[in-house]
């Protein structure tokens, strides 16, 4: 009876937040819409959705927040991310797989997902649970509960991997450890992709290639026919299927199977850019993971030479931006640290793009990738996902880092005065 209570109470609370706060305008000196930047313009909030987008002068709003020398964009959109795994140079992989708790790991995801909504993203989609289960689904569950702040999840689940590819591994084989990622092969393919389904998976994952050559190098793991059998099984039920694919023929088979996306693509040809730019496949390059890694081993950006992954990484990149490949902004944050998610995007103009394209990968790009209609953009109609950062991230990206409002579902999250 008293929860009963207090709960009526608590919803009572909530609802009067809201009514009190139903219409808010945002005034800076620059909008920038998801494809175009607007000078001395407003955007109008009422509930949750954007009202209006326009000239400040036709405003008649209750409630202004002017925010001088500022820019408003879109909630950022992360598009490959791990809430579950933290900085490898703090712990290792395979001891965060094999040694932290999973109430440790949830704990840890909860402060991940916030630092990641403080930095501007106010949607995530998250590339594997990495052998946390279903954790995942948990905490975008409670996100949407209102249990804990965070960005909207887009989750996979645990990802499917070929039997005996992933690890961790070097155990002798009386010895069984959980895997980063679920099994399977040709029997079994179409159960566990239903089962992950089940699971709450919102997307499914598959590991086109992995280390696990002869001689520790990445090589293709699952037949094209298999990797097929997972992206129908998935599309039956409205769902689709992404793949990790770092060499050319992983990528190859991937893409004519049907993936939606490639992760990673170091090892792509011009071959497989041009097959990707005609079945309209989106590539997420996860720079700042490689050079992440790079930097754990030693390596000091601008003072030692670049390590062959990045000069090949930095070749790849450029090569499917010139063939009008579609790019997304995607880090595979959580190698590095959550709430540093820009650190991509400023790669992505380091690496060539122009500025204003990579703050469309960051925001309407993602948006049309992930089919979320109402997200992406500052237009009336559109889910208010707003942030504000001090200067013009159209000069410079690193302004993205300067957040001084950020506004999911209409209500305000962050604002430094």
């Amino acid at each position: 009876m008293k929860k009963s209570l207090y709960l009526t109470l608590f919803a009572c609370v909530i609802a009067s937040l809201h009514l009190s706060a139903q219409t808010i305008t945002l005034k800076a000196d620059r909008v920038f819409d998801g494809e175009k930047l607007l000078k001395n313009h407003c955007v109008t909030v009422e509930n949750e959705l954007i009202s209006y987008v326009g000239p400040c002068r036709d405003v008649t709003s209750s409630e202004i927040i002017d925010l001088e020398n500022a820019t408003l964009l879109p909630g950022l959109i992360e598009g490959h991310s791990h809430i579950l795994l933290h900085p490898y140079d703090e712990t290792g992989w395979n001891d965060q797989v094999l040694k932290e708790s999973y109430g440790e790991r949830a704990a840890r995801a909860v402060n991940h997902v916030r630092w990641s909504l403080e930095a501007g993203v106010t949607t995530m989609r998250d590339l594997g649970s990495e052998g946390a289960g279903y954790l995942d689904v948990g905490i975008k569950e409670a996100i949407d509960k209102g249990v804990i702040p965070g960005p909207d999840l887009i989750v996979a689940g645990p990802a499917i991997v070929a039997t005996g590819s992933y690890g961790p591994k070097g155990f002798h084989d009386g010895v069984t450890v959980p895997l980063g990622a679920e099994e399977a092969d040709a029997p079994t393919l179409i159960p566990t992709v239903r089962r992950q389904i089940g699971g709450g998976a919102d997307f499914i994952k598959v590991y086109a290639d992995y280390r696990w050559g002869p001689n520790g190098e990445a090589q293709p793991t699952f037949s094209e026919e298999e990797i097929r059998t997972i992206v129908e099984t998935a599309a039956s039920s409205g769902r689709v299927t992404v793949a990790h694919a770092a060499t050319s023929e992983g990528i190859r088979r991937s893409i004519n199977a049907g993936v939606s996306t490639i992760e990673h693509g170091d090892g792509a040809t011009k071959k497989e850019l041009e097959l990707m730019k005609i079945r309209n496949v989106t590539l997420f390059p996860t720079l700042a993971a490689v050079e992440s890694i790079s930097a754990y081993r030693g390596w000091k950006k601008g003072i030692d030479p670049e390590p062959e992954r990045i000069i090949q990484k930095n070749k790849v990149f450029r090569e499917a931006m010139d063939m009008g490949v579609a790019i997304g902004f995607g880090g595979d944050v959580g190698v590095y640290s959550h709430g540093n998610n820009v650190l991509e995007l400023e790669l992505m103009e380091e690496y060539g793009m122009p500025t204003m394209d990579v703050l469309k990968a960051a925001t309407s790009l993602n948006a049309r990738v992930f089919n979320l209609p109402n997200k992406g953009n500052l237009k009336p109609g559109y889910l208010a996902d707003i942030i504000a950062v001090s200067g013009d991230p159209s000069k410079d990206i690193s302004d993205l880092r300067k957040i001084i409002l950020v506004m999911k579902d209409g209500g305000i999250f962050l604002h430094k005065k």
